[in-house]
């Protein structure tokens, strides 16, 4: 367990730090950042088409309320904190990029919802924004993060028990004309 938080940690230190360089803010941050406003707006259109948005901000029609999706609404930091979980884990290299796959895809989805949520919440009672933006979509998100976590390290353990019980099967298999010599 030493290990694994040892690990955890310089990873996390090394890819949060690697995320505040201007060259990959430049080259990575801000990229998909733009990319999550625009998916997030377009849903958001979707769902009310008489928003006005302009860059990464959609605002209300009717309400004076709007909202931006900055870098730190892009959902990189939970990614950064599941990343650093799966690789400090002993797993085949396997497991990890399907774990960093499968993880990122839902860590972005539950990020879009928080996104249009937080949108409609803000329309509906701009008061109530602060604390589901501040306090319960942040909780939300590193509760999705330590969810998928979770499932990932059984879903590793499962394999592994399943392997250790295949390399025991085939020490223990006797040919049946083994015996006869």
């Amino acid at each position: 367990m030493k290990r694994f938080l040892f690990i955890f940690v310089i990873i996390l230190l090394a890819l949060f730090g690697l995320k505040m360089l201007p060259s990959v803010q430049q080259a990575v941050v801000e990229p998909w950042t733009s990319l999550v406003a625009r998916v997030s707006i377009a849903i958001v259109q979707w769902i009310e088409p008489d928003v006005i948005t302009f860059g990464r901000v959609v605002r209300s029609p009717t309400v004076a309320f709007g909202i931006s999706v900055d870098p730190l609404c892009s959902g990189l930091e939970a990614c950064i904190v599941l990343t650093a979980g799966i690789l400090a884990f002993p797993a085949t290299w396997g497991e990890r990029l399907l774990g960093l796959l499968l993880g990122f895809i839902v860590v972005q989805a539950v990020n879009l919802v928080r996104i249009v949520s937080l949108f409609f919440i803000g329309q509906w009672n701009p008061k109530l924004f602060d604390i589901a933006h501040l306090i319960v979509w942040q909780a939300l998100i590193m509760l999705t993060v330590i969810v998928i976590w979770l499932l990932w390290v059984r879903y590793v353990g499962n394999n592994q028990r399943r392997r250790d019980a295949e390399r025991e099967a085939a020490r223990t298999f006797h040919w049946p004309l083994e015996d006869v010599k």
